[in-house]
């Protein structure tokens, strides 16, 4: 655990042992409901810590060395915690992004020297992320001295939040009955159920899915809030040690933001929105007095042009011209 007030040697050092805030007025229950605060690591979401993982573990392999080119495909928060990383590495960054990536996220990579490659069209089985891996694949074919972390496969994703449920479970001094978490790789879903299989603890975990999203099987669909779900199945999802899921819309991770936002003051992005509403609809199924846990993944002014602007929540959620992703 980070000292308080400790000296760190660099910005990277800062990141995990984010705060942990029980949530007081949100469900207006006898339930205890915690907050993992991951949009208080320095890129401002919690795949600062998949980055970090990834590349330094490709550090001691010698898979990588300073002055290397890094390319990864990214929807936006991976992308700020590799641009961040790889700033203060000395490594060159190419993330492919695609048409859902919001313009602030886009601001922020290029103020950390990020190249943008910008894919306009889905692949038509997969959607834009099968389009942006096929896109990546190319890239790293003809760059020399390229480097892919590859956050979908990359089983160092899954290990790096072992620690972020180690983390929650010191907290709350192991007792912990449900832990609820989005998908998107599942790197932070498995990494959470690992720990809990590999400790014996009792935890039930939920997985949070997006309606439209394939990962859990679901049928797919055209979704507008990115960073939440996937057109393609997850390979580290391992459904035998998750408890159960739960299908949220882009219209329940807007209600989820606002919600958060209105009752405990918290500014978070699309995926927290989805993991509040989660959480609020499996309450009935939850004993009083239960310890529940949630991962808010990031901060929400990314999403200040999207989920908490009025005007682009009823022309794309509740009047939709649908975008496949």
């Amino acid at each position: 655990m980070t000292k308080v007030n400790a000296i760190h040697n660099s910005i990277l050092e800062t990141i995990g042992d984010t705060p942990i805030v029980k949530l007081n007025r949100l469900f207006n229950s006898h339930k205890n409901v915690f907050a993992k605060m991951e949009g208080h690591n320095p890129g401002g979401s919690i795949k600062d810590r998949t980055a970090i993982q990834l590349l330094e573990h490709a550090f001691c392999t010698g898979e990588l060395k300073e002055g290397d080119h890094v390319i990864e495909s990214s929807s936006g928060n991976m992308a700020i915690g590799l641009a961040q990383a790889c700033l203060y590495y000395g490594l060159s960054l190419t993330v492919v992004v695609d048409t859902m990536a919001n313009k602030h996220t886009l601001k922020i990579l290029k103020a950390y020297r990020a190249n943008i490659d910008m894919v306009k069209e889905p692949a038509p089985l997969g959607g834009f992320l099968t389009a942006r891996l096929n896109r990546v694949q190319a890239l790293v074919d003809k760059t020399h001295n390229s480097f892919w972390p590859n956050q979908y496969g990359n089983p160092q994703n899954p290990l790096a939040h072992k620690q972020t449920m180690k983390e929650i479970l010191d907290a709350v001094d192991g007792k912990l009955d449900y832990m609820f978490a989005a998908t998107s790789t599942c790197g932070t879903l498995m990494g959470c159920a690992n720990y809990i299989l590999d400790n014996n603890l009792d935890t039930k975990i939920i997985a949070v899915d997006a309606v439209g999203s394939v990962i859990f099987g679901d049928t797919p669909q055209e979704r507008k809030i990115p960073g939440h779900g996937a057109g393609r199945p997850s390979t580290f999802l391992c459904k035998s040690i998750v408890d159960d899921v739960i299908h949220v819309s882009d219209a329940d991770c807007v209600d989820g933001c606002r919600n958060l936002l209105n009752k405990e003051a918290i500014l978070c992005g699309g995926s927290s929105g989805a993991v509040v509403s989660a959480v609020g609809r499996y309450l009935t199924q939850i004993p009083t007095e239960a310890n529940c846990a949630m991962i808010l993944c990031d901060r929400g002014e990314r999403y200040l042009d999207t989920i908490y602007n009025d005007e682009w929540v009823n022309d794309n959620i509740f009047n939709p011209q649908m975008i496949a992703v």
